[in-house]
């Protein structure tokens, strides 16, 4: 089995270096990471400069734009064939709800989705980051049921793990995105040089996070598993667009 690595912390965050060297022990590993942290990049390209592609000491490889640019180099130039997985972290803090729309773990697991190939996004949900072994140990897990037992198409599943030992963990289920209130306002300040400057606000609280959501679900330390699709389509306005157009 071969496993396409990447992360959106950058190819030196602990959680990228635990997981390969989780992995590695069931399949051939690959890392191929940003240079830099590249959180909240989303699912951007760069088009507008050339990607250079270099090795780290360790044998991972890094590349001077975001986690999407990280896998489509790797998937549609760099590897010799397909991988039979793209695997996303280990990231450090949640990316449940609204928050999926703009994480980079979450869009490097996509960019390898939307190229075909099962992928998973893995997520330890807290700052401190005290049990990524956790994390990898679900994540080798799920890997496993995939690898023993495939899905009849490509899956895209955003995994986030509660930041407790093994021990504590209460099960694997399956949810769907929750949704935060508005994010905080931006917070202005002032720069060394004078300049004002905004930093963007910390995400709002969750607002639908009830049963059956990856909120309730974490929050409960029970692990979030949630199939992601990428059809923005709005087909419930369909009819509602097509009567207003022809009016």
């Amino acid at each position: 089995m071969r496993i396409l690595l990447c992360n959106d912390d950058g190819y030196f965050a602990p959680g990228i270096e635990l997981l390969a060297r989780a992995l590695s022990e069931m399949a051939a590993i690959t890392v191929v990471a940003p240079e830099r942290d590249r959180s909240g990049a989303s699912n951007s390209l760069t088009l507008d400069r050339p990607l250079s592609l270099k090795r780290a000491a360790n044998g991972f490889y890094y590349v001077n734009g975001t986690p999407t640019d990280c896998v489509h180099l790797a998937v549609t130039g760099m590897l010799e064939g397909l991988p039979d997985m793209v695997v996303s972290g280990i990231n450090i803090g949640a990316n449940m709800g609204d928050d999926t729309i703009y994480s980079g773990t979450v869009a490097a697991a996509t960019e390898g989705f939307l190229l075909g190939v099962p992928s998973l996004a893995i997520s330890l949900c807290s700052k401190e980051g005290a049990h990524f072994a956790t994390a990898a140990r679900v994540a080798c897990e799920l890997v496993a049921m995939l690898q023993k037992q495939s899905l009849s198409e490509p899956v895209l599943l955003n995994v986030n793990v509660p930041d407790v030992p093994w021990e504590q963990l209460r099960g694997t289920v399956v949810t769907r995105l929750g949704k935060r209130h508005k994010a905080e306002p931006v917070v202005r300040t002032v720069s060394p040089r004078n300049e004002t400057v905004y930093w963007v606000g910390a995400a709002g609280a969750a607002q639908d996070a009830g049963e059956g959501t990856d909120f309730y679900a974490v929050q409960n330390d029970q692990v979030s598993v949630t199939p992601l699709q990428i059809d923005l389509t709005h087909n419930g306005q369909l009819s509602l667009v097509r009567e207003w157009l022809a009016r």
